[in-house]
């Protein structure tokens, strides 16, 4: 596989996720790899990943199908209990067949998160110090991970026979390219969601700043990974109006401007 068209984070943005698809069949790519969190949302989670059901793509879990086929009900924040409550039997089979990391090929590694945690962010490290209370905030609390970060959180791969040249992961929406040693590590951003708040482990917003659906493109030649990350324009309204219909003002905000606005309600 010399060119791999990377998806992660759908979130159930099933318009999202066809105009990308749309874009990779006319880039003529080998494979597209999905990189987990495909239903957790307000939006369309039954249809998204019955969307996915029918394709053949390599595809891993994210924190959130995690969550949604194991924690109770009552433990769920709202876009875990949204899907669980949408998704059937041959839904939850497939997800549920789903593993944590897995290698395409024999040079990329593919993650959520870390190689060993898909909680934690692999690109990025959340700082203490945000106040989502402030009207003007001059940070959003996130900040490109260090090399020392990195070498932490990719600790896990040491017991892989190889080391890959490339790793793919997801999780925090953020699109970014970063090197650790002869590793290439790449996050494609979201394809659903381009902006969110969040509290753990640190209080802090992610925003893109824009709402295309995020994706990239990866292709080996004679000299290693070529890496391009794409961004996908829609029509965004009719996931927003859904959002707003069934109460999370939070996510309509997001997917129309790519910014935070209305936070997310109090459980």
């Amino acid at each position: 596989m010399n060119r791999i068209a990377f998806v992660s984070d759908i979130h159930g943005n099933l318009p999202a996720l066809e105009a990308v698809a749309a874009q990779i069949a006319a880039a003529g790519v080998d494979t597209v790899v999905n990189l987990g969190d495909i239903a957790s949302g307000p939006l369309w989670p039954r249809e998204t990943v019955q969307w996915l059901m029918q394709r053949d793509w390599p595809t891993i879990a994210g924190n959130h199908e995690r969550q949604v086929l194991t924690l109770p009900r009552e433990r769920m924040g709202a876009s875990d209990a949204f899907a669980a409550a949408q998704l059937g039997a041959p839904e939850r089979a497939w997800l549920a067949a789903l593993p944590p990391s897995r290698w395409c090929g024999e040079q990329v590694f593919c993650c959520h998160g870390t190689p060993t945690d898909d909680l934690q962010y692999l690109l990025e490290t959340v700082v203490p110090g945000f106040d989502p209370a402030d009207p003007t905030p001059t940070t959003l609390s996130l900040r490109a991970a260090t090399a020392a970060e990195l070498q932490v959180r990719l600790a896990g791969l040491a017991h892989q026979p190889v080391q890959p040249t490339l790793l793919a992961c997801g999780h925090s929406h953020v699109p970014r390219t970063a090197a650790q040693g002869h590793t290439l590590l790449l996050n494609p951003g979201s394809v659903g969601l381009q902006a969110y708040d969040d509290v753990h482990p640190h209080p802090h917003w992610v925003e893109t700043g824009h709402p295309q659906a995020c994706w990239a493109l990866a292709e080996l030649g004679p000299t290693g990974w070529q890496l391009a990350l794409m961004a996908t324009p829609y029509d965004f309204e009719p996931a927003a109006s859904r959002a707003d219909e069934n109460g999370r003002g939070d996510w309509a905000d997001a997917l129309r401007s790519g910014r935070v606005g209305r936070l997310e309600p109090a459980a």
